[in-house]
């Protein structure tokens, strides 16, 4: 039998178990940009972040960001046309799954539900989620309306 050691420091790590672990954390700016009193930008952190990003993503439509055409879920666009079925709603929430799903994963997507309002042409929007190398559950509620 051969021992391997790499490091007198190590010993042998054929017999030792190597633990690693990093907590990662997750930090973006402040959408509203609003400044601190010494001039720095307020800071979102962890879930913060992440809620902030999923509802960017959601409320972009395709075309919106340069060179990333499908960047986003298009949800508005469901708004223009005749809604009213159960169908709809289906579409509308496999179409936010697949947009957080590409393009944000720091959020894992537990469940999305669309209810449509057919009298105020708006959709109403809950998406719960769970942030990445965390177990704390996110609940992120929007109503997505025309502005004309």
């Amino acid at each position: 039998m051969v021992t391997r050691v790499l490091s007198r420091e190590d010993g042998n790590l054929n017999a030792a178990t190597i633990i690693t672990g990093r907590k990662q954390l997750f930090r973006d700016f402040d959408l509203s940009f609003t400044a601190k009193p010494n001039g720095e930008l307020y800071v979102k952190q962890d879930a913060e972040a992440v809620k902030q990003a999923v509802k960017n993503l959601i409320l972009t439509n395709y075309y919106e960001k340069p060179f990333q055409p499908l960047y986003g879920s298009n949800v508005s666009a469901y708004l223009f046309e005749l809604m009213g079925f159960e169908e709809d709603e289906a579409v509308i929430e496999k179409e936010i799954t697949r947009a957080i799903e590409k393009y944000e994963p720091r959020a894992i997507v537990i469940n999305v539900d669309a209810t449509i309002r057919e009298e105020q042409n708006a959709l109403d929007v809950t998406i719960e989620f769970r942030v990445q190398n965390s177990d704390e559950l996110v609940t992120f509620s929007t109503i997505i309306s025309r502005l004309r």
